[in-house]
């Protein structure tokens, strides 16, 4: 008898599934998007047994700036590559320079399709740790670091062939 009437208060009536499907919070669409862009809600570890957060929805600003800011250098890095091309010098990097010899745009799009992709992982997974040792943000703020010396590299050439 006490099974029966759980039982009974387990299956949901008609007009339980009949709203639950109405005002289902868990649809998804292009409001959920926007909505949880703009209220990123994660920042914390979501059980006590988590020693770190390694997902979440929010990322410090700092990851903000180092990602754009290597994808604007990667920009400037090709363009700056592209003039000192024109000059007489050559591409030190093989693989790029198997790409430019099929054009420029193809060597342009490769560029910037291979930065952005690497740039989003890093962001992805800039709270996990490799190989144990450091967070792999650290290998995002190199990269921006490594950009950064190669366009001012770049940059002092071009006002030296000037």
């Amino acid at each position: 008898m006490k099974q029966e009437k759980e039982l009974a208060l387990a299956q949901p009536t008609g007009t339980d599934t009949e709203l639950r499907g109405i005002l289902d919070r868990r649809a998804f669409g292009w409001r959920t998007v926007a909505l949880g862009f703009l209220r990123s809600r994660r920042k914390l570890t979501r059980r006590l047994s988590e020693l770190q957060p390694v997902y979440t929805d929010w990322h410090h600003p700092w990851l903000f700036f180092l990602a754009v800011g290597t994808m604007l250098l990667s920009s400037m890095d090709a363009f700056f590559t592209l003039q000192l091309l024109d000059r007489g010098f050559y591409e030190a990097n093989p693989l790029m320079a198997v790409l430019m010899g099929h054009g420029t745009l193809v060597f342009s799009v490769s560029k910037m399709l291979l930065t952005g992709f690497g740039v989003l992982t890093l962001v992805y997974l800039s709270r996990h740790r490799f190989l144990n040792r450091f967070r792999t943000g650290l290998i995002l703020t190199s990269a921006f670091s490594f950009y950064a010396c190669l366009v001012c590299y770049e940059f002092v050439w071009l006002i030296h062939e000037l």
